[in-house]
């Protein structure tokens, strides 16, 4: 649990650290888009390249990244597995059961693997290089044209905050219990996966009691402070556009149009 970071902001002074929150969250959807419009081995390598310059110019360290990848090894091992089994293809390699795994299945079940992979490391450039505080501002400023059909956006961004800002707590809360019911003797790692899933019993009560503890504190602390939503709230800090903003949204642009535009490319016998 100690390795999941996916929330965690990293604070350092970077190129990525500086750019205006709502550019941030435009270029992380543009740049989702775009490792959804990779269906050749070239564009998926560009892809994987500008994704490691983004890591390079956003100062946090690779193995950083690499820990949000973690917890969805056994969603990508289960992808892997479906692709290879079921993937047809002409080049048959070898036959497990009544299944055949081909040359095809493997390129598609690589080559879907690496698109999650990316996708995890893309998405984590945004909550890593921008503060929860600074987030809400930037989803509530993109979206308060919702408010033309009655929506809180206000509430509905300050929500998405907190939710973002209690993950790392919860994760240390998790690692208490667990110590705390380890240290009563208590076993996680033995036995088959019924007991394993009743001994998660233990740490589920204590963790949703603490939850809700939680929750009813943190309001009354926003309620003590006169906090009442978005209405005639003025912000303290406002965000401005730069140049450097809309030089970054249009390397963006040019990121999805080259991954569209190497679709078609070939190189080196690869498409």
């Amino acid at each position: 649990m100690s390795d999941i970071t996916f929330g965690q902001y990293y604070p350092s002074d970077s190129v990525l650290h500086r750019l205006d929150p709502r550019f941030k969250i435009i270029i992380t959807l543009i740049l989702v888009v775009s490792m959804f419009l990779c269906n050749s081995v070239v564009s998926m390598a560009f892809a994987a390249i500008c994704t490691f310059i983004f890591i390079f110019l956003s100062k946090v360290p690779f193995l950083t990244y690499l820990k949000n990848t973690k917890p969805i090894i056994p969603v990508i091992l289960l992808t892997f597995i479906l692709n290879l089994i079921y993937v047809p293809g002409e080049h048959v390699l070898f036959n497990v059961w009544k299944f055949s795994v081909t040359t095809e299945a493997i390129q598609t079940a690589v080559f879907i693997a690496i698109r999650i992979i990316l996708l995890v490391i893309v998405t984590s450039f945004l909550t890593y290089t921008t503060t929860p505080t600074a987030l809400t501002g930037a989803i509530e400023d993109l979206l308060k044209w919702l408010k033309v059909f009655k929506v809180d956006v206000h509430t509905m961004s300050m929500m998405m905050s907190i939710a973002l800002r209690f993950i790392p707590t919860l994760i240390d809360e998790i690692n208490k219990i667990i110590n705390a019911q380890k240290a009563r003797g208590a076993e996680f790692d033995s036995g088959n996966v019924i007991k394993k899933l009743k001994a998660m019993v233990p740490i589920l009560i204590p963790l949703f009691i603490s939850s809700f503890r939680r929750a009813y504190e943190l309001a009354n602390a926003m309620e003590c402070r006169c906090y009442n939503g978005g209405k005639g709230r003025t912000k303290m800090k406002t965000m401005h556009a730069s140049l450097k903003d809309y030089f970054a949204l249009l390397i963006a642009i040019a990121v999805i149009a080259g991954c569209i535009a190497f679709n078609y490319i070939k190189i080196g016998g690869l498409y």
